[in-house]
């Protein structure tokens, strides 16, 4: 069964003037609608209307639907809700844990439990996050005191299965968040080997932004008869994102940043970068620049998960106000306070740049992205323009030549100029070459434009 949802305005946690349906009329306990109201939740966005009622039957919910629309709530709300109210069945299980939730990463199985706790607030409901970069003593300790709920990422949650320190003989739910982006990055082995390990009973819950072949291989193998919710617009691009391109000289990339954030003076930023390398130095480099202000912070996978842990409760509490980072932060974290995202190198995949740009604009704020196009990078510009159905707006910056009019011997031009080599004069005659012959002698120089 599909149902098709609009995904509409969000509202919901931290939107005041949201247009859904009150939390009141999903049918929740006392418990949880007061933990709801501690936490100033007021209207369930759609995909939260629209989950939590079919996932309290206890049935198999396959949902479909972009980030920053409540997706963490919709499943921790039903998962509350059951735990919270046994079954004569249930009557001498096994211990363990009752509910366990997959995530991809380590940041978002911290922000994943943290909403857990904070819903939680009132019942007596516990939730131990494990991960990678951990201590796992420290891990173990906490499991030895039965948590009814583990938030993990999967190749930890297999390593603490093989010492024995989690069995899910007591498992009820099982839930995989962020689904397509598990299996993106390799997941699938350690998801099926855990899945395989589950009892056969469980109820399973599958929140994906998209739901690419081999998200639908895992819930057609592993879930029963689910679901399927589709809370996805024909559009994606995020309707109060305004989304923005600068054509840039990879050498003026830097300046470019600069006289950007002096421009924007934006309250919350995320620069993302392709690779490790490129994040440390733009950090590196914005730090000097920045000098004693001390609100830029870098974030990659090669830090230690202290270091980690430590920029993202700065980034989220406001002490850090600009984080460079690489896409490790560009699935599933919900900073509500960022209004800025600066794709300082194009993004390699188009969906990447769809879950970058929707760090901002989450639960229906405004918000705006600037993408950063080398000469020799309108190709990617245009496919993500096509993934998206929107064309970007050319951006540029006062008084800041963000392309060197000398580099090829001709002025700038960019996507939309409506140039074509053969519109141009035809060149002087060449000087004679005085050293080896160049590769590709007598082609034109390649050309930035847009192909829609």
């Amino acid at each position: 069964m599909i149902v098709s949802e609009s995904a509409g305005p969000s509202g919901g946690a931290g939107d005041a003037a949201a247009a859904g349906p009150s939390f009141r009329t999903l049918g929740l306990s006392d418990v949880t609608l007061a933990a709801i109201d501690r936490a100033g939740y007021t209207n369930a966005t759609p995909v939260q209307a629209g989950l939590i009622p079919r996932a309290i039957l206890g049935g198999d919910v396959l949902g479909q639907a972009r980030t920053g629309t409540g997706k963490t709530a919709s499943f921790v709300i039903p998962i509350l809700e059951r735990l919270s109210k046994p079954s004569q069945a249930q009557a001498g299980r096994p211990t363990g844990p009752k509910a366990l939730v997959l995530v991809p990463t380590r940041e978002l199985a911290v922000q994943v439990r943290d909403e857990f706790e904070k819903l939680a607030h009132g019942s007596r409901i516990h939730c131990v996050a494990v991960y990678g970069g951990k201590p796992i003593k420290g891990q173990i300790d906490k499991l030895a005191k039965h948590p009814a709920v583990i938030v993990g990422t999967p190749g930890r949650v297999l390593d603490h299965m093989s010492r024995g320190t989690i069995q899910f003989n007591a498992l009820e739910i099982v839930t995989l968040d962020e689904a397509d982006r598990m299996l993106d990055i390799g997941f699938r082995p350690d998801i099926e080997k855990i899945l395989r390990r589950c009892p056969a009973s469980r109820q399973t819950l599958l929140l994906s932004a998209t739901v690419p072949p081999p998200v639908a291989k895992i819930a057609e193998r592993y879930m029963h008869d689910p679901e399927k919710l589709d809370f996805s617009t024909r559009d994606i691009a995020v309707e109060t994102i305004e989304q923005f391109y600068f054509t840039v000289d990879p050498k003026r990339k830097f300046e470019l940043l600069d006289r950007l954030l002096q421009r924007e003076q934006p309250r919350q930023v995320i620069v993302f970068c392709r690779t490790k390398r490129g994040t440390d130095k733009v950090f590196e480099r914005l730090a000097r620049r920045r000098g004693r202000e001390n609100d830029v912070a870098c974030i990659h996978g090669d830090l230690a998960q202290s270091v980690r842990d430590r920029v993202m409760r700065q980034f989220r509490e406001g002490t850090v106000r600009i984080l460079v980072a690489t896409d490790v932060v560009g699935r599933g974290i919900d900073v509500s306070s960022v209004s800025h995202i600066v794709n300082y190198d194009i993004p390699e995949f188009c969906d990447d740049y769809v879950h970058r740009v929707g760090r901002t604009g989450r639960m229906g704020r405004e918000g705006v992205a600037y993408t950063f196009v080398t000469p020799e990078e309108g190709p990617q510009l245009t496919r993500i323009e096509m993934r998206i159905e929107k064309l970007l707006e050319r951006d540029e910056i006062a008084g800041f030549a963000a392309i060197d009019p000398n580099a090829d011997g001709r002025p700038a031009g960019g996507p939309g100029d409506g140039e074509t080599a053969a519109q141009e004069p035809p060149p002087a005659e060449p000087k004679k070459p005085t050293g080896p012959p160049l590769l590709g002698k007598g082609r034109a120089p390649k050309r930035f434009r847009r192909a829609l």
